[in-house]
């Protein structure tokens, strides 16, 4: 599995670097994402419509 997340990682990497963006930005905006939709009680997997 780790080969296969190794992979994963890779290709986001890249597609990350075709666009631009900088893999601690994106997670950092991913995380303060997850802590608000938590903070409004909203997370729970249904997805951006909240």
């Amino acid at each position: 599995m780790s080969k296969e997340l190794g992979d994963v990682l890779w290709y986001v990497a890249q597609i990350a670097s075709e666009l631009g963006l900088d893999l601690d930005q994106v997670a950092e905006a991913n995380l303060e994402k997850l802590l608000s939709r938590q903070r409004r009680g909203v997370l729970s997997g249904s997805g951006d419509e909240r």
